[in-house]
């Protein structure tokens, strides 16, 4: 086994600490709608906190929510970690976004894992749904306020947000109480959302970027335009620094103090995508990757766009609903 990665960790704005990368445990959809874990991802969990993973990103609908648990109990139970070593990121569904709705979907969330409070808890969508996926028209301050109710009863220990544009967030900001901890975005050399994580970190909100690889890796099953694993760029940097291109990815992320959470089953996988924080990219280089941006979207719910709080451009040519008919957004 290889010898554990000790993970530097961001100070939040509400005075805890959170873990500067995190493991994503979505598993996407297949036919039959979101893929469901197996006693694979289980062990694949365990061995992760060997390697040194302590930051596990999760959502009630990814349904990883038992697993992560398990996985954690495991390493309790065996000595490597303690609780206070773990820190869990879940999120609420669109379908709870009433006040009193938002303590059920936790309560839910906590039963779940098998623990007694959760880390950061977001909201994943400022779209709140109808239990049928109609169109809900529940405020997001209204839900942002049942997050805050749970926060102040121990049950979560920090609040944030999730897929929010800059509008969106700063009228959280102004109207709520507590001000989100967290910011979750899609952020990758296609997508580097440099005014949003701007505006995030002058409100000292920290941002976690999804699908960092962008076009590195396959997406639904095809290739996308933008630079791959053999780019010139990457991988000059990367012979430069002993890295894979995926990890220089990765390290442009960390070096935007940006928590990137790639996703992946595989333990030479988690080996690598952790093994980061021993260099550090140039000015240069971060600027090169920026270069990449062209503002595109692999998360792009637009068939919720005539949502009041869609938070993205709206298209002429909205894609299917994914609860209807399998297509990855989430």
């Amino acid at each position: 086994m290889a010898s554990s990665v000790e993970v530097p960790k961001l100070k939040l704005n509400d005075g805890r600490e959170m873990p500067a990368i995190a493991l994503g445990t979505y598993l996407g959809f297949d036919a039959n709608g979101v893929v469901e874990p197996t006693k694979d991802l289980r062990d694949t969990l365990s061995r992760s906190i060997d390697i040194g993973w302590r930051h596990f990103d999760t959502a009630s609908v990814y349904k990883t929510e038992k697993t992560i648990g398990e996985a954690i109990s495991m390493k309790i139970q065996d000595g490597t970690v303690q609780r206070s070593d773990v820190f869990v990121t879940t999120k609420l569904w669109n379908t709870h976004h009433k006040r009193e709705k938002v303590m059920t979907a936790i309560r839910e969330s906590l039963e779940a894992l098998g623990l007694n409070y959760i880390d950061l808890y977001l909201m994943h969508w400022p779209i709140g749904l109808n239990e049928d996926y109609t169109h809900s028209d529940v405020d997001f301050m209204e839900t942002w306020r049942g997050m805050e109710d749970a926060q102040n009863l121990g049950l979560v220990k920090s609040i944030g947000v999730s897929n929010f544009n800059k509008e969106q967030l700063q009228r959280i900001i102004r109207e709520g109480t507590v001000k989100p901890a967290a910011l979750q975005i899609e952020v990758h050399p296609q997508i580097i959302q440099a005014d949003l994580v701007d505006f995030a970190r002058s409100e000292g909100i920290v941002v976690m970027g999804y699908s960092p690889f962008g076009s590195l890796v396959m997406r639904y099953g095809q290739q996308f335009p933008g630079p791959k694993m053999d780019d010139p760029d990457l991988t000059k940097m990367a012979q430069k620094y002993g890295k894979t291109t995926p990890q220089i990815v990765l390290r442009w992320l960390v070096d935007r103090n940006i928590v990137p959470v790639p996703k992946t089953t595989k333990v030479n996988r988690l080996e690598e995508n952790i093994n980061i924080f021993d260099f550090k990219l140039e000015k240069e280089e971060i600027d090169k990757i920026n270069s990449f941006d062209s503002h595109t979207r692999y998360t792009f719910p637009s068939f919720w766009q005539n949502h009041p709080h869609y938070p993205f451009e709206q298209v002429d040519n909205p894609i299917a609903d994914p609860f209807k008919k399998p297509v990855e957004i989430l």
